[in-house]
């Protein structure tokens, strides 16, 4: 395989055939851009249908309110564990290729991460009935209060750990531990939901989430970082070489992460927690799109951090895998998402396929605007990074807020497309602005 792919459609003929050719195959994961991508998007492809069949079968277990609370106490510990990283995840697949101390580094980072998640989500717990008064019932009993925080930390040290693996390109592991969370989060909802209503939902989720970490500590992190062990551990080098770096990434995913987290609470609080469960479901199943591009472009970090220099060669290389990948799957959610919201109740396809179809669509201008921020990662200018995802958040959330009670779901997919079209349209005005103004340098998507 060529290694200066030209075109979307050469990059086509080369995918399709390594899935007819042992030899393309191989071809195709010698390059680690792409190796890394597959596995990313394959764990990511993996999580969403295994999260899909989670929702469908507690939905045949309980009634669309039960899995309205359900959906928001996860959105809810999403987030939770997302503030808890502090930017620590994207801060090791920086520095931990060129680490003198890897196991420090990466034990510091779950410490830290640990720690933040805990004191947040006791703070968010404590403070549900100003922020989120329909997840009161969470505060109101020390074994569900206990269990949120429990699992709020996991999910954190989750994204640090997975982290790890890519950093060392080897996010075969990663796939490896998406497997174990899945398939106990499903084998294990059946039994705790029966018992225990939309906290077993939660608490199947999290279990697993408990069992995925132990597996990477023992078993994968053991095989990449010698002589390693997981332990709490503080050091102070690793906290001052991370934080500067980690703190800009932490807000400008916190901005990126945020309507994801918090739309579901807006739609909860705001229409109810059937209207939530609609609109949960809608967004999983489009979040398998969004994941792909996204697998992608921390593919391209990961190779960005490790040699710089092939940074433009690599961000042709990813537009053009996205362009390949997202664009049959947004077609097949078009004409087919209706009867998917189907398989979970006619109710689900009634109130949810319209913001379906609105939401895949959103997966072209998401492409261009992270891979964007990957490149400005790499070069550690965070600047514009966190200006335009604060775009996208204040303008996701300000335009749901006002489009929901008038438009209903739609509304929200609306101010969903709308915010990343403008910041994706941002981004390649800056990008033809730069090659304007320096016509002599290699065409790149930088700015």
């Amino acid at each position: 395989m060529s290694q200066d792919d030209t075109d979307s459609s050469g990059l086509a003929k080369h995918l399709l055939a390594a899935f007819t050719s042992r030899r393309r195959l191989k071809q195709l994961l010698s390059v680690p851009l792409y190796r890394n991508a597959l596995y990313l998007m394959a764990g990511s492809a993996m999580t969403g249908i295994f999260g899909l069949v989670f929702w469908l079968v507690a939905a045949k277990l309980h009634d669309a309110d039960t899995i309205g609370l359900a959906s928001a106490a996860v959105s809810a510990m999403l987030l939770l564990s997302t503030l808890g990283t502090l930017g620590l995840d994207y801060a090791v697949v920086r520095f931990l290729p060129n680490s003198a101390n890897p196991g420090a580094m990466i034990n510091t980072s779950l410490t830290v991460g640990a720690l933040a998640a805990a004191v947040m989500s006791v703070v968010f717990v404590a403070g549900t009935g100003l922020w989120s008064p329909v997840l009161l019932s969470v505060r109101r009993s020390p074994l569900i209060f206990g269990g949120f925080v429990i699992f709020t930390v996991a999910f954190t040290l989750f994204m640090i750990q997975s982290r790890t693996f890519v950093a060392r390109r080897r996010a075969e592991f990663s796939l490896a531990q998406n497997l174990i969370f899945n398939v106990l989060r499903v084998g294990l909802l059946v039994l705790l939901a029966v018992w225990f209503g939309a906290f077993g939902i939660v608490s199947a989720w999290g279990v697993a989430m408990i069992a995925a970490v132990a597996g990477g500590a023992l078993v994968f992190q053991s095989r990449l970082e010698s002589g390693y062990r997981a332990r709490p551990a503080l050091v102070g080098e690793v906290v001052n070489k991370l934080v500067r770096y980690s703190l800009s990434n932490y807000l400008a995913v916190m901005l990126w992460m945020a309507p994801g987290y918090v739309l579901p609470l807006i739609v909860a609080n705001l229409e109810g927690t059937e209207a939530n469960a609609y609109f949960y479901i809608a967004w999983s199943v489009a979040n398998i799109l969004f994941q792909l591009p996204l697998a992608i472009s921390f593919s391209l970090f990961a190779e960005g951090s490790v040699d710089e220099g092939t940074m433009g060669h690599n961000v042709r290389r990813s537009l053009m895998f996205c362009s390949v990948v997202i664009t049959p799957l947004i077609l097949l959610l078009a004409v087919f998402g209706r009867q998917l919201l189907g398989w979970f109740d006619p109710e689900y396809a009634d109130n949810a396929a319209s913001l379906l179809r609105i939401l895949a669509i959103s997966a072209v201008p998401l492409s261009i605007n992270s891979i964007y921020f990957v490149v400005e990662r790499v070069r550690m200018k965070m600047g514009r990074v966190i200006a335009l995802n604060a775009l996208v958040a204040v303008a996701t959330l300000t335009l749901a807020w006002i489009l929901l009670p008038e438009m209903g779901l739609v509304g929200v997919g609306i101010a969903w497309v709308s915010s990343q079209s403008v910041a994706a349209l941002a981004v390649v005005a800056l990008y033809l602005l730069r090659t304007r103004l320096q016509k002599n340098e290699p065409q790149e998507l930088t700015s």
